[in-house]
């Protein structure tokens, strides 16, 4: 019996160490993808393979998105977004391209993480914008073009003078009629703040439920076992 009482509070133990760990992936919005063939993202292409895209882990830099390698050893880039927004969220991970022409990889154009209604639209260097504004006929937010390099440089925090230089970076709109705008003609409703609180979607009360009914099992296990140690003494 003493055994068996040990494997419940052992599992409780086990489920408080991944609530945590659930948390931080909502935070940073870890999202794994596999593509099939090579996709463009700002300033360089990427050959088919897996990839992991994440938000940089800082509660003030939610618009700074980093792709690493699938064993996250090697980051391809620090890239700038604008909020994308989607009236209703989707259950799984998405990724929605631009259109290029015939025998040129799609351009990455947002990246939604599962249950939330905004995501992460990428800003391209202007003569990139240009091009993706023109071949899908809408808006494309750009930067300047010298910034391109930039996003290739390694990261390993958001104080680095590139990355406090991409941020601090002038964006604007390119229309596909090659007029540059103000972005914030074209992306008012995106450019809202994204909230800096932990998600609320795909939450980890399912977990916290499952761990409060085995704390009680676990309690009413010890109780038992107490009753009956008094009744052999």
């Amino acid at each position: 019996m003493r055994n068996f009482t040990t494997l419940v509070i052992a599992s409780v133990g086990l489920l408080g160490s991944m609530l945590p760990q659930a948390k931080a992936d909502e935070w940073d919005q870890t999202t794994i993808f596999t593509f099939s063939g090579p996709v463009e993202i700002p300033g360089q292409v990427l050959s088919a393979g897996t990839y992991v895209f994440k938000l940089a882990d800082s509660q003030s830099d939610r618009n700074i998105v980093q792709v690493f390698n699938k064993d996250q050893n090697h980051l391809y880039g620090t890239f700038l977004t604008i909020p994308d927004y989607r009236l209703k969220p989707a259950g799984k991970p998405i990724i929605t391209f631009d259109e290029r022409p015939t025998g040129s990889p799609e351009a990455v154009r947002a990246w939604f993480y599962p249950g939330e209604n905004y995501g992460h639209e990428f800003v391209y260097p202007k003569a990139k914008a240009v091009q993706l504004a023109k071949a899908n006929n809408t808006p494309v937010p750009s930067m300047p073009n010298e910034l391109a390099d930039q996003t290739t440089k390694p990261a390993t925090t958001m104080q680095e003078p590139h990355v406090v230089e991409l941020k601090q970076a002038p964006l604007k709109a390119q229309q596909p009629t090659e007029e540059e705008v103000e972005i914030a003609e074209v992306f008012v409703a995106q450019l809202e703040p994204l909230p800096e609180s932990l998600p609320t979607t795909a939450s980890s009360l399912p977990l916290i439920g499952l761990l409060g009914v085995l704390s009680l099992v676990s309690g009413g296990l010890l109780s038992l076992v107490n009753a009956r140690c008094k009744v052999t003494k």
